[in-house]
């Protein structure tokens, strides 16, 4: 598959080693906020279910968050919104100046049927909206010193047995080429001034706080509909991160100096879809699970839900080996105990 890209990607290596960035030496150090008591943080695409769980979060740490995007969210909260088309340098570049860390969640969703026009759609919704926050950064007095970035443990591939670290190799097919071309963009984009984080993230389990509640919400109806079975061999990979443990890695980013380059953001202990979703079912309190084959999902996931089956039939296993070795610990490492405290009789 050939995409005429509209940038010059970075030449960097298929290994993708956590350090990539030299140029990280002109940073000073002292303009990372250690709290963000009273800081401003923009989250550039963040009307949707991720952007939401996230200015929550960050407002509920004392920060002042502005969401840049097309549309504002559908539920009103403790930010600002900013109109912003994530392809058009304008006035809502005004929101960077002297803001204390810059967000970009900016991505079409992959949950869809990939045709060509979306295929395209996706990779440049990613490439064009990092770039347009490169021009904005570049064109205003006082640039947010930090720039974390959303990327996808999709860029591993579809490995059917291996466990994926932040050292493994990228893998094939379309997922992969978006994902690197994603990172190449952030690459070209982040300032020499800037501290720069890549979250390579799974699969977000979180509430619906009215922006949607993420798959979660596909998958959490199947499974009391008592649909929530095998799927294909069932052995295919879940890696996942509970939406807690996700905004605590993106707080980590914007105020911890130590955090640089690329990161997995993913639970320890990821699981199988046939374990995934045993798990998903004693949640909602649905004691069958009726098995897909691959012929029903790849008919059902096209005609009745108008998504990718393969979002279904493949996976990864994918742990961060760096946030190990930094000693982060996560709230809800266990899948259990995570869905519990999504659909637990108190949640909300």
């Amino acid at each position: 598959m050939t995409i005429d890209l509209p940038y010059e990607p970075v030449n960097t290596v298929n290994s993708a080693p956590a350090q990539r960035f030299s140029v990280w030496q002109q940073i000073s150090l002292e303009a990372i906020p250690v709290s963000l008591e009273h800081e401003k943080i923009a989250i550039a695409g963040g009307s949707g279910f991720l952007g939401v769980s996230l200015a929550h979060h960050l407002a509920n740490r004392g920060a002042s968050v502005v969401i840049l995007s097309r549309n504002e969210p559908q539920v009103a909260g403790p930010w600002r919104h900013r109109p912003w088309d994530g392809r058009t340098l304008g006035s809502w570049r005004d929101e960077l100046n002297e803001a204390t860390g810059l967000v970009n969640l900016a991505a079409r969703s992959v949950d869809c049927i990939k045709t060509p026009d979306h295929q395209d759609e996706i990779l440049r919704s990613r490439v064009e909206s990092t770039h347009v926050l490169s021009e904005a950064l570049r064109s205003i007095n006082s640039p947010p010193p930090v720039w974390v970035q959303m990327s996808t443990a999709h860029i591993y591939g579809d490995p059917p047995k291996s466990i994926c670290t932040e050292e493994s190799a990228v893998g094939y097919g379309l997922a992969p080429f978006v994902g690197r071309a994603w990172e190449d963009a952030f690459h070209a984009s982040v300032l020499p001034s800037q501290k720069g984080v890549v979250l390579r993230t799974s699969f977000v389990v979180g509430r619906n706080r009215g922006a949607g509640g993420g798959a979660l919400d596909t998958l959490g109806l199947l499974a009391k509909l008592g649909l929530g079975g095998k799927v294909g061999s069932g052995t295919q990979g879940m890696s996942w991160i509970h939406e807690a443990d996700l905004n605590r890695l993106f707080e980590r980013g914007l105020t911890d100096s130590a955090m640089q380059g690329t990161y997995i953001a993913s639970s320890p202990h990821p699981v199988s879809q046939v374990e995934f979703m045993r798990h998903l079912r004693r949640a909602v309190g649905m004691p069958i699970g009726l098995p897909a084959f691959s012929w029903m999902v790849l008919i059902g996931a096209r005609f009745l839900l108008r998504t990718d089956p393969e979002l279904a039939l493949y996976g990864r296993y994918v742990v961060s080996k760096r946030l190990e070795e930094e000693g982060f610990e996560f709230q809800l490492p266990h899948l259990d105990k995570a869905l519990r405290d999504l659909f637990g009789r108190n949640a909300n």
